[in-house]
Parts: structure tokens; sequence; C-alpha cells
């Protein structure tokens, strides 16, 4: 079986959120366990510019895809990962040249449309034009949501066994464009309708993945349960109902090699669940590399894409009760809103509060290590990456139940002495500082939080088990071509 990944983004080679860890991690496992599979990205300005050695080639074959009445060329590229896994990637400078992936903190790119049409369409050419023998394309989220939907119409004599699955990162971002882009996808207008692309007057090209994709999988199981509600499914929810036979949970997995508290370089000090003394150092030294006060008080960490989806909202309004018992580390990037939110708090609560604004791989791997207590209050988490780093760094999270934070972390029973974090229900200010309440007591009781660190460091999330599923899943997606 040969696999061709088809995502917008993917480690080592470039990174906005949890969707490229995932896809990096997915194919290091396939190649660790002999799968034949290769990825295809838009070769972006910053995969060019990188400082690391992705072996990039170019192939000297061109692309050419129609938008619209226009043709647009690509040129074909070759790298590799350092475990040796392919990657070919398309280049078009008018639109991945950029700064960014998607868009600036003021908003998105307004020619996404075209960007990504231009990268679905691609990817079946640079498929063609380099003869590849492809048996499966596994999509992710909307950026390669037309893929399915070419397969099974314009492209449908050029690949008729290829099979098609698509993994939904997140449900909230569907790509949404109005109807007057729709010539530019070469598809016909009778595709424009409730059972195809159309989505309340707009193309949705999520939606044509989800219905044109022989399987579709998503990044948890109580997330596959909670998008087919209408609370969850962000209009999509009768779309996913339709296909609830065909729609599956895979569990994120963690790179064991990249988040790993024994050999991690960025730390201050290495530590393993039988001698957790190096996880003091790291505290000690982060607090005083961030500028913070209290080395006794436990310290919380975030590291999140800064939108309302994460709850910052909650944080932001409960602030002052939060630093009453604790101090606090944010790290990341997103909406320009909650920037200035949180530099305003860091401003006012010097010594109690440390953000900083982006993303820094160095620094994220020390809050990791040097937090004791994580914190992700989303409203709702698909998956979620950062409570797997945080319970192999012995970093206990305080999460918000839903999606594949319930699925992940295990309550904890202070009487018996398992689990392995909080866990809160409600959307509320309440409900937050109860569970971080929970939290900061059960850190004065030396002996039960260490209880409690042993047993989230014992928890294993390696990707091996949801590699497995995602090959059976393309073998039932396979079954469906015939």
């Amino acid at each position: 079986m040969t696999i061709l990944i088809a995502s917008p983004e993917a480690v080592p080679f470039i990174k906005t959120g949890g969707l490229a860890d995932a896809v990096g991690a997915l194919l290091k496992e396939y190649k660790k366990i002999g799968i034949d599979a290769a990825i295809i990205l838009p070769l972006y300005k910053k995969i060019k510019t990188a400082d690391r050695d992705f072996q990039l080639q170019s192939l000297n074959k061109r692309i050419t895809v129609p938008l619209g009445d226009s043709l647009e060329e690509g040129k074909l590229w070759k790298g590799q990962t350092p475990e040796g896994v392919t990657a070919y990637f398309i280049e078009n400078d008018k639109f991945y040249g950029r700064d960014e992936l998607y868009g600036t903190p003021e908003g998105d790119y307004p020619d996404n449309a075209s960007r990504f049409i231009f990268y679905s369409r691609g990817v079946l050419e640079a498929a063609k034009v380099l003869e590849l023998k492809v048996d499966v394309i596994h999509c992710n989220d909307w950026q390669a949501g037309l893929i399915p939907v070419y397969i099974k119409t314009i492209y449908r004599d050029r690949f008729p066994k290829t099979a098609t699955l698509i993994s939904i990162h997140n449900l909230g971002y569907q790509g949404l464009f109005w109807h007057f882009d729709m010539p530019l996808t070469g598809l016909g207008w009778e595709l424009f309708n409730m059972d195809g692309l159309e989505f309340y007057g707009k193309i949705n090209f999520l939606k044509g993945g989800l219905v044109f994709a022989d399987i579709v999988s998503t990044v948890s199981d109580t997330y596959a349960k909670e998008i087919l509600t209408p609370d969850f499914g962000f209009g999509l929810d009768g779309v996913l109902r339709k296909r609830g036979k065909d729609l599956y949970g895979v569990i994120n997995g963690l790179d064991g090699d990249e988040w790993n508290p024994e050999k991690d370089s960025y730390i201050s000090a290495n530590y393993s669940r039988m001698d957790i003394s190096g996880k003091t150092l790291c505290k000690k030294s982060l607090i005083k590399e961030m500028g913070l006060s209290n080395n006794n008080l436990p310290l919380i960490g975030m590291v999140s894409r800064l939108s309302a989806q994460k709850g910052l909202d909650l944080v932001a309004d409960s602030i002052e009760k939060i630093i009453d018992g604790a101090r606090l580390i944010v790290l990341g990037k997103g909406d320009e809103p909650f920037h200035r939110v949180f530099l305003k708090l860091k401003e006012k609560y010097k010594g109690r509060i440390a953000v900083n604004i982006g993303f820094d791989n160095t620094m994220a791997h020390r809050i990791y290590a040097g937090s004791d207590i994580f914190l992700m209050p989303s409203m709702y988490e698909p998956c979620g990456l950062g409570q797997l780093i945080a319970l192999r760094y012995g970093t206990i999270p305080v999460a918000r139940k839903t999606g594949g934070l319930a699925d992940t972390i295990v309550k904890y029973n202070r009487s018996k002495g398992d689990g392995t974090g909080f866990l809160f229900n409600g959307y509320n200010r309440r409900e937050i500082l109860k569970a971080i309440g929970r939290a900061i007591e059960l850190f004065k009781d030396k002996k039960q939080w260490g209880e409690i660190v042993s047993n989230a460091m014992s928890q294993d999330f390696s990707w091996r088990t949801s590699a497995e599923k995602y090959l059976s899943l393309y073998k039932r997606a396979l079954k469906k071509v015939g």
C-alpha cells in the first residue's frame, strides 16, 4: 500500500499548530514500521529559508493548474525528513512566497481560495507528472478538502482506484469562500448545492471533502461523537451524521523522540519518572528566566494558539484569582485582541504573569518541563497535543472535559491516588477556578502530588496504535473503490 499524505503543514518542514505535529509524527511512525508513505506540501517561503537541511532539490518538472480562465504553473521539488521520509513540494511564489501560511493577525489572506484550489489540484497534477502510483491519499483539513472532490469528478478516469481519507483536525476551520469563487475550482455548478459544496450560499472546501472522501476521520473518539451535534458541528453536523458509518475517531499520538524529558536538550535538567529532581531545577530556571517571583507557589503553564476556542477569555476573566495562589506563563500567538489583553495583564501583574507572544520551540519545551500545572480550558478541543506533552513531562493538566482532553486525561481521585489530571465541565469562571483550586490544593501535599506526577509520566501515547488504526481505515477506503 502506497500512501500520499496531503497536508498544508507538517513538521519538521513547517508548523503553525498541532496539525503539523500530528502529520509529521504519523509519517515518522510509518517509516519505522516500513509503510511506503510520502507527503506533499506547498513550498512556503519559510521552508525555502529554513536553517535545517531538508535536502531540497528541484525535480525540473512543472505542473499546470487551471484556475478559472487562467493557468497557474507550479515547479516541483523533493526533499526529506531526517528520518528519510520523502517529501514533495509545489512551488508557486505568487501563492506561497509570503511570510505566513494562511494570513496575518489582522485576518486571512484574501486569495486563500485560489491558493488552496491550486494546491488541491496541484497534488493530483504532481502525482500525474511524477508518475506516482498512489493507493490512498490521506487529506488533512480544509486546505486539502477539494482533493476527494476532484478524485470523484475531474480526475476520476486518471485515478480510478485511488481511495481518499480526510482527517478533521478542527471542524471550526472549514475553508469558506464566496460563491463567485466557484468557477476557480473548475467544478460544475451542479455541485454547488446542499448535497455538494454549497454551505449557506458559500463554497465550503471541508464540506466537499466530507461528502466525497471514502472515509472520514477525526482526532479523538469523543470529538467524533461531539461533531455529530449542533453544539460542536459548526453547521456540518447533518453532513457528518449522513457519513456516520464512515466516520472514525483516531486519537493523535505523541512523538516520543521530540518530547522526552530524559533526553530533551532544550531544558535546564533532564529527569524521569524514577528521578524527578531535575524538574525542580527546570522550574527554578524558568521562573528566573521569566522574571517571576516566588518559587514555592505552583507554576501554571499555557502553550496555546491565542484564540477564543482555547478558553483565553476564561483565563483573562479569572486572572486575579488564579495568581492569588500560583504564577502563570503564557506562550503563543493568534488573534490580535488576545495579544493585547495578555500583554496588558503582563504589565499590570509584573512578576506574577509572564507572556510571550509568538511561537518559540525552545521556550515551549522549557514551559512543559518547568511548570507544575498545564492549563487547557478549551471551549472545544478535537484532540489536543499540549496535555499529552504535559503528561509526559509530569506537568499536571487542568482542562475542560471535551474532545480529546476527555479521552486522554483521567480525573484524579484523591482517596484512591489514581488519575492524571483535573477536569471541569461548564465553560465558565466558576468551573475553571474550582479545577485550578483543586490542583493548587493537591500541590501542597507533596506526597500526593508526587503520586499524580508519577501517574502522569506512566501514560503511553505512542503513535504506533494510531498508525495501525489509520492503516486499517485505508484498507476500508480501498475496498470502497474496488
